[in-house]
This record gives structure tokens, sequence and C-alpha cells, in this order.
């Protein structure tokens, strides 16, 4: 299942490393974060929680950049 979020990046090389991050989190088949659109589009696994995947990718974008934020609840 993919589904797209909003997302508040601020520099096209930050949007990249969550990129990078949010494709090892488990539950996650693909990633892909636009700096210019501010948006990630997720590609999760098969049976996967979207809610609790999500929880982990914000972590993981957040150990990048602190300040950013996911807009998936």
């Amino acid at each position: 299942m993919r589904k797209s979020y909003k997302i508040e990046v601020d520099c096209a090389v930050c949007a990249l490393k969550m990129e990078e991050a949010a494709k090892k989190v488990e539950g996650i088949e693909d990633a892909a974060v636009s700096f210019m659109t501010q948006k990630i589009r997720v590609e999760f696994a098969d049976g996967a929680d979207t809610a609790a995947v999500m929880a982990l990718v914000s972590q993981a974008c957040k150990k990048v950049e602190p300040d950013c934020r996911i807009f998936y609840q």
C-alpha cells in the first residue's frame, strides 16, 4: 500500500537523508521525500500497521532533522 503525507523539511540534503532513514524502517518497502513538494511517499510492507510504522519513520527522520514534522495522524 502506498500513501503520501505532508512533511516539513528545511533543505534538499536533509530530505535525502530523511528518505534514506525512512527506507531502513521495518515495515517500509520504499520511501521518497520531496523537498520541493514537502511530501513523503511511503510504500508499506504487506500487513504493516501504517500508524505504528509511520511513528517509527517520524522518529528516524527526527534523528536526521530534529525539527522536522510528518503529518500522518
